[in-house]
């Protein structure tokens, strides 16, 4: 804690609340989100609140549609606030009020040092390779020796002597010299607020106990509380989450793939419980559990766990990942989802029925519905290069036998059309890949599918005969 400052840190038995508070400037990024999670779980796990703030003071780049992109992912992923969102633009008065109180009681003053003077002052220790701290003459001049006609910005008394240490959740104790944190501006020469005042009071006002963000903010921190202490205000306990990473080790940018929650669940197919497992696995760990559901989730989760390091954020592990999640989810649930990657002319009585033998090979939706194409293809079948490669004379011509045999089965069900086609073979003295090979082809136009009995089934009779006749009746190489 700062030397001198009999201030408390947030005590253990008051509850918890945390909070996500992104800047609308964009989509909900894949660490905002993390960051989002570890609150949600963290509020959940203590039986606390889970706040969101809109800090939205850059108006030039807050946008309406980059809101309701946050809302939007926040609600997919099941991470939506216990309360009404706050929006920090229009708590700026009280913000200012703060300002001004800091300023009454002595803890900030009113700086009048332009920008030019500012600029050469940095120029000077630039030249002589030293640190450049603000060191304004108006910090403790008579305040009736102000000028009153020149602008000004309120800088915070920063502490100048001993040091300030913050026992954070994730990176343990952290020091920092009081001598090395400058008086900054909380209020602007238009009288506005900047960022580093109103995430205090909005923190303080909105009550919370526990600031769980990334470790980019961790410099903040120690700024932060020069506002805390300055108002008496208790101080809340932090948290600072490691970065994630791409597989390369370089901090996550585009080059890395995409990077918005919005990418994974419209682009990617990913479900939105796979990366909620997946998020929560980027940087804390339970043991060797990787899947791991949300209730347990909640009961395991602790800061205790985070790692210091930061994370490597591996696609291919999500999408293995979500591969599990597709096996287990609802069969209706999957083929609505999947109905939709398919232009929505899809049925989704078929679509459900053909989930089981469909969503075992997937890893996301797209695979899904490219998996179920086929079902809904209509003739002429369009054929792969690798499909019609399959389709020689010969093939055809087993084809042709196989529709004849198949026209007298009325017991249309995978059994009865195993035993069927399994004795033709052994009468033909073929191996069953014979038929089946030629047989996928002209069903599905591809070479990979379900199992063949369960593609005649799900097609049905009619048009697996219809299908099959079409691939028999037609030259060598041509796509009937």
């Amino acid at each position: 804690m700062t030397s001198g400052s009999d201030t408390s840190t947030a005590a253990a038995n008051v509850p918890v609340v945390t909070r996500f508070a992104p800047s609308p400037t964009g989509f909900l990024h894949i660490g905002g989100a993390r960051t989002a999670l570890f609150n949600w779980l963290f509020a959940r796990h203590n039986g606390g609140k889970y706040l969101l703030r809109i800090e939205d003071t850059d108006r030039a780049r807050s946008t309406e549609a980059a809101i309701g992109a946050i809302f939007d992912g926040l609600s997919w992923l099941g991470l939506e606030g216990d309360e009404e969102a706050v929006f920090q633009f229009a708590r700026s008065e009280r913000h200012a009020e703060v300002a001004r109180t800091l300023l009454e009681s002595g803890k900030a003053y009113r700086c009048y040092l332009t920008n030019e003077e500012l600029a050469e002052r940095r120029q000077k220790a630039q030249e002589e390779r030293r640190p450049f701290r603000i060191e304004s003459e108006w910090r403790d001049a008579d305040p009736a020796a102000a000028p009153a006609d020149r602008p000004f910005v309120v800088r915070i008394k920063a502490p100048r002597v001993g040091e300030t240490v913050i026992e954070d959740l994730v990176q343990g104790p952290v020091t920092v010299r009081n001598e090395e944190i400058d008086d900054f501006v909380i209020l602007r020469s238009d009288g506005t607020p900047t960022y580093m005042l109103a995430v205090v009071v909005d923190d303080h006002d909105m009550g919370v106990t526990h600031v769980i963000r990334g470790d980019d903010h961790l410099n903040n921190a120690f700024r932060q509380l020069t506002i805390l202490d300055g108002m008496g205000w208790t101080r809340p306990i932090y948290g600072h989450v490691p970065l994630i990473h791409g597989a390369d080790g370089a901090k996550l940018s585009k080059r890395h793939g995409a990077l918005g929650v919005d990418s994974y669940r419209d682009e990617m197919g990913i479900l939105p419980e796979a990366l909620f497992n997946y998020l929560l696995r980027l940087g804390w760990g339970h043991g060797d559990d990787e899947i791991i559901s949300r209730d347990d989730a909640v009961s395991w989760f602790d800061m205790a766990h985070v790692g210091k390091s930061p994370s490597r954020f591996d696609v291919a592990k999500l999408q293995n990942l979500n591969g599990h999640y597709l096996r287990e989810a609802d069969d209706a649930r999957l083929a609505a989802l999947a109905a939709q990657r398919m232009g929505g002319h899809a049925n989704l009585d078929l679509l459900t029925r053909a989930m089981p033998v469909i969503k075992v090979r997937a890893k996301d939706l797209n695979e899904i519905a490219e998996g179920a194409a086929f079902l809904f293809a209509r003739r002429p079948l369009a054929l792969t290069e690798k499909a019609a490669g399959l389709l020689t004379d010969e093939a055809r011509e087993r084809l042709a036998s196989v529709h004849d045999r198949l026209s007298g089965d009325t017991d249309w069900t995978t059994e009865s059309l195993e035993a069927s086609l399994k004795a033709m073979a052994e009468e033909l003295g073929l191996g069953l890949g014979k038929l089946a090979q030629p047989l996928r082809a002209a069903l599905t136009g591809q070479t990979t599918s379900p199992g063949i009995f369960d593609v005649l089934v799900l097609l049905g009779r009619e048009e697996s005969l219809a299908r099959i006749a079409a691939q028999a009746s037609a030259p060598a190489g041509s796509q009937a």
